[in-house]
């Protein structure tokens, strides 16, 4: 294996869970969690959720996978789409 396919499949699966990584980023920091919970209450979960999913495919240039991931570690979310 080459570095670059080495690379490829690592990216790969940080990918796959970079939307439960980012919500349990908000959940373990305090500052960012009054805020989620500002904006949750302004909008709505599903809609603040599903918001932060766009957002991340956007900011990162990803592309959904077929599955979906259903038993994230983050308590903020009950499921989210993986990422190729």
């Amino acid at each position: 294996m080459d570095f670059l396919s080495f690379m490829d499949e690592v990216c790969s699966e940080k990918n796959k869970s970079i939307t439960d990584e980012i919500f349990l980023l908000i959940q373990s920091d305090r500052e960012l969690m009054s805020k989620y919970l500002r904006l949750v209450e302004q909008d709505g979960l599903d809609k603040i959720n599903q918001d932060i999913g766009r957002e991340v495919k956007k900011r990162y240039g990803l592309s959904n996978a077929e599955s979906r991931q259903e038993n994230p570690r983050s308590t903020l979310i009950k499921s989210h789409q993986e990422f190729q």
